[in-house]
């Protein structure tokens, strides 16, 4: 059984990606859904404060913040939560 600590190890890009391909292969809908309204609060912790409203009008902001959510700074803000979620499913 993989511990916090093996996770913490881990490098936030390793973290999304195991994450990622775990709710993929539970087709947990409802984890990837959180994640992206996490993502803006994410941004707002790192001081991207254009990104960090979460409307109908930064939806697509949302998704671009998706596509890099295992990437620098916004990668490391997540990190909380892939390793949560890791721990509860594997």
């Amino acid at each position: 059984m993989i511990s916090r600590e093996d996770l913490e190890g881990l490098t936030p890009a390793e973290l999304h990606d195991r994450a990622i391909d775990l709710a993929k292969a539970r087709h947990d809908i409802k984890w990837l859904w959180r994640l992206m309204r996490s993502i803006p609060a994410a941004e707002a912790s790192i001081g991207d404060i254009d990104d960090a409203e979460m409307d109908v009008a930064s939806t697509v902001s949302a998704i671009h913040g998706y596509m890099r959510a295992d990437e620098g700074e916004l990668a490391e803000a997540l990190r909380p939560m892939y390793i949560d979620y890791l721990l509860e499913h594997l």
